[in-house]
């Protein structure tokens, strides 16, 4: 590459981020994913993946993954419609339709492509879009790709989603989808499915929700957001990368012209490769070891309200919530690097949180219970988050 000022731009860039104490930082973890990891030699208690349920380095997964390259093959070398399609992709649409209670599904390379795939082949400039400002950024990319009118209401507002639907109604909008996360990552909060499906009904609007955060732990048989609210909604995105398993892969789930539509038309299915065998089979095997997890899902849950519970009593400032996202708030982006630091100091994985993921001023350090965690994890952790605080100041 010549253009030597392009370089010096971006070298520019990346400087300003550092300057701002808001660069991001990889940890090396140097064996499988769980409650403990190594990472630079040392063993680490694990307080920031996605694996609720503990199932990232299950023997049974690990079995499943095997048994599935070992009979299909180590990848597709090929998108699905051409001849990346194979029995297992299509037991583990049905199966997880089944599972969720729709009609059928669809599987992506990831939850993001999921979402960014799911709104340009169902609505166009004659529809509308209704979106809570806190959702995640696949949807927010997936709603500016397509050509629908689009509305905003203040997160969990809802009577500024009754004055969105109202103003996409009176504008004259053909169709009209509100879009939500089913639980917003950053927060641990829940959607309000209660009200938005009553409001979807009430203007004949449809409803879609991410449940990444809550498939595989939240809900009756860990069903999800709508299943734990008694409500059905017509249109479950979610991965296969969190309590499923935690390796990759994300689904759209709905109606089947929904799903036969994004099957001609969503672009990140039609021109990305067909999942591995391995990730499919271990998927299998995850929802079948999810359906009967209802030790997994009252651990998980006990272990998120003693952790919660020792926070509050150290003083840390908390939201409220009682999902396994716990976030520590602290502010300030460099405070909230230090604190992760004084803990990485203590044996304690976690990561902080800060611009553009939160807003400026928000930053945090998002934990995450899981059900591998014991007690004695735990309150370990609780003295060391308290050793830290007092140490960086986030305590007084």
């Amino acid at each position: 590459m010549t253009d030597h000022a392009f370089l010096t731009q971006l070298s520019e860039t990346l400087k300003t981020i550092a300057s701002e104490g808001l660069m991001k930082r990889e940890h090396l973890i140097t064996s499988a994913q769980g409650a403990h990891v190594q990472v630079g030699g040392r063993a680490m208690l694990n307080l920031c993946a996605n694996n609720y349920l503990g199932l990232a380095d299950d023997p049974r997964l690990v079995t499943a993954a095997v048994a599935a390259m070992q009979g299909h093959g180590y990848g597709m070398a090929s998108v699905r419609f051409i001849c990346g399609t194979q029995d297992l992709h299509r037991q583990l649409e049905t199966r997880l339709a089944r599972f969720l209670g729709m009609q059928d599904s669809i599987l992506f390379a990831a939850c993001f492509d999921a979402n960014g795939g799911l709104f340009e082949p169902l609505l166009d400039a004659q529809d509308a879009v209704i979106s809570d400002s806190l959702n995640h950024a696949s949807i927010i990319d997936g709603i500016r790709l397509c050509k629908a009118r689009r509305f905003r209401f203040k997160n969990n507002d809802m009577d500024d989603l009754e004055a969105q639907l109202q103003a996409a109604r009176s504008g004259g909008a053909r169709h009209i989808m509100v879009a939500s996360d089913g639980v917003f990552s950053m927060d641990g909060t829940l959607a309000n499915l209660t009200e938005i499906t009553r409001l979807a009904a009430k203007y004949g609007a449809i409803t879609m929700v991410d449940d990444c955060h809550a498939t595989g732990f939240m809900g009756p048989g860990g069903r999800g957001t709508a299943a734990q609210a008694g409500v059905a909604v017509d249109i479950l995105t979610g991965t296969l990368g969190k309590a499923l398993g935690g390796a990759l892969g994300g689904y759209v789930a709905g109606p089947q012209p929904v799903i036969d539509l994004l099957r001609q038309r969503a672009r990140p299915y039609l021109f990305s490769n067909a999942l591995p065998p391995a990730v499919v089979g271990a998927a299998l095997a995850a929802i079948d070891i999810v359906e009967t997890a209802d030790d997994l899902r009252e651990r998980l849950f006990e272990n998120a309200a003693h952790w919660r519970a020792g926070l509050a009593a150290a003083g840390f400032r908390l939201l409220p919530g009682a999902h396994p996202i716990i976030p520590v708030m602290v502010g300030d982006a460099p405070l909230a690097q230090a604190f992760a630091a004084a803990l990485d100091a203590r044996g304690i994985l976690v990561s902080a949180f800060f611009f553009p993921v939160v807003p400026h001023g928000q930053a945090r350090i998002r934990t995450q219970m899981n059900a591998a965690l014991t007690k004695t994890d735990l309150d370990f952790a609780l003295a060391a988050f308290a050793d830290a605080g007092h140490e960086t100041g986030v305590l007084s």
